[in-house]
């Protein structure tokens, strides 16, 4: 009889950490294109319905957030790189003048996930002899050494996912009627938020549902608040 191992879809390994890194900066930036730029859009057609006045206001909005997004991520990430670089220059170091010592941390460490000292330690040794940085890296620090976050790839990620979040309020506001275009938007963006947030738990293996919620009625709120505000500043004339 021939036992069959069950098929599971769980991600192992640094892939894991990697995809939800480009995840977490996507879904960011998407999100925060259709919230902020609806908001935006929402607040001026409160105020008034001239499509010249709308498309302005949203592709400024577009262009700043995205501008925006991309230099903040490119600052983070940038940090994290740094600081990576920076622990595993001194982790080098540390192998160089404290070999002995090195290995005896990299024991504790090994001993501290569950191994018994004498296992420990020879695991320890076998991964010092293969590659004593990367051991280090990956059990000590959690880094992997040949992955390092890079700036670039999320600050463009950042940007672009901005960028497409954003033009969905943009077109829904500007494309239909006047006497339409402001509950297609709301719809549009309620919609585009719902999506986004059940995409990006089913990509990270959590539960779709609250993350819809927090989507849909973050967005909600952000459109009744502007919405409310430019009707009360057009009503005054301002």
């Amino acid at each position: 009889m021939t036992l069959q191992t069950p098929e599971h879809d769980e991600a192992h390994g640094g892939g894991l950490g990697s995809r939800l890194n480009w995840l977490r900066a996507a879904v960011l930036g998407a999100n925060d294109g259709i919230v902020s730029t609806a908001g935006l859009v929402v607040g001026v057609a409160g105020a008034t319905q001239d499509r010249t006045t709308l498309l302005t206001a949203g592709l400024a909005g577009l262009l700043a957030g995205s501008m925006s997004m991309a230099a903040g991520e490119y600052v983070s990430v940038s940090t994290q790189r740094d600081s990576e670089k920076a622990a595993l220059a001194l982790e080098r170091r540390e192998l160089a003048t404290a070999p002995q010592a090195e290995l005896v941390e990299l024991t504790d460490l090994l001993e501290g996930k569950g191994l018994e000292r004498q296992l420990a330690r020879e695991v320890a040794e076998q991964l010092t002899e293969h590659d004593a940085l990367r051991a280090h890296a990956e059990v000590e620090l959690g880094i992997d050494p040949d992955e390092l976050t890079n700036p670039w790839h999320a600050a463009a990620a950042s940007f672009l996912a901005f960028t497409a979040g954003a033009l969905l309020p943009l077109l829904a506001i500007v494309l239909p009627p006047a006497a339409h275009r402001l509950w297609i938007t709301v719809v549009a963006v309620l919609v585009a938020l719902a999506v986004c947030g059940w995409s990006s738990a089913r990509l990270g293996a959590a539960p779709p549902g609250r993350a819809v919620l927090r989507n849909a009625g973050g967005g909600a709120l952000a459109m009744a608040v502007t919405y409310v505000a430019g009707t009360l500043l057009g009503a005054a004339g301002a």
